[in-house]
């Protein structure tokens, strides 16, 4: 029977980005606005950011060719493509890799007009969304000209289609940010709301945390995956690069 899924998977949420140091200074400040200059799929990687990409590519490099990820898709956004490219420069690919794949699907959640606004700003600028989200609850609440939860995961859904069909029995990395690290983690084990968001209130993704699934076989069908870490920040850390765990600018009321 063909194998459908890859070998194994690793979802990286993207290193630190200057929207993750704007974030964190505003909400400091007690600001409605997260002020940053750049179009959210135009934020960069901070300083702090770029070490831990490198340092999650020296951890990939230490391990033989054959077991390191042969395939990369990537988030459009620059702070998700500045990840995978500093990867690669620390040797964290297989040889003969190709170039990262840039899927449009893999792109944060969108929040509309709450973009930028922190907790506080949603709630003085608007109440009603303030209101509709706490009572349909994160999973469900889409803002206007924004997502919910169940908008990323319908696109989620489709690239892993594109994902089994395109990549099965590779070794595949995922770069992308941290509502899809955890909406993928809802489709590939079936959770339900409740599950998902238990582990959302948890802890945040760090960043450049590694999530990992590898290929099980299943008597009588195409195998599955199962998970073998979630949110692993030793590669990170025993790199010498700061662990972080800020939400993304655009996330503040994710």
């Amino acid at each position: 029977m063909q194998q459908r899924w890859p070998s194994r998977i690793w979802i990286v949420r993207h290193g630190e980005s200057a929207g993750n140091v704007a974030r964190n200074a505003a909400h400091g400040a007690g600001l409605s606005r997260i002020e940053i200059a750049e179009r959210d799929v135009d934020v960069a990687l901070s300083s702090r950011g770029e070490q831990q990409a490198l340092a999650l590519g020296r951890w990939f490099a230490a391990m033989p060719s054959g077991e390191r990820p042969e395939v990369v898709l990537t988030s459009p956004y620059r702070r998700a493509q500045g990840t995978a490219a500093l990867i690669r420069r620390a040797g964290g690919l297989a040889d003969g890799a190709g170039e990262p794949i840039i899927d449009e699907r893999l792109r944060e959640k969108e929040l509309g007009i709450l973009d930028r606004l922190t907790h506080a700003g949603v709630a003085e600028l608007h109440p009603d969304q303030a209101e509709m989200r706490a009572r349909l609850g994160k999973f469900y609440h889409r803002p206007p000209s924004g997502e919910s939860w169940c908008d990323v995961i319908l696109r989620l859904r489709s690239a892993l289609d594109t994902v089994s069909l395109h990549h099965g029995g590779q070794r595949v990395l995922v770069v992308a940010h941290q509502v899809v690290v955890l909406c993928l983690r809802y489709l590939l084990e079936t959770m339900t709301e409740a599950e998902i968001l238990g582990i959302d209130a948890q802890a945040e993704v760090a960043n450049c945390s590694v999530t990992e699934y590898a290929f099980t076989p299943r008597e009588g069908t195409t195998g599955g995956l199962s998970l073998v870490r979630y949110n692993f920040v030793a590669p990170v850390a025993r790199g010498g690069a700061p662990v972080t765990v800020e939400p993304d600018a655009e996330a503040a009321v994710r």
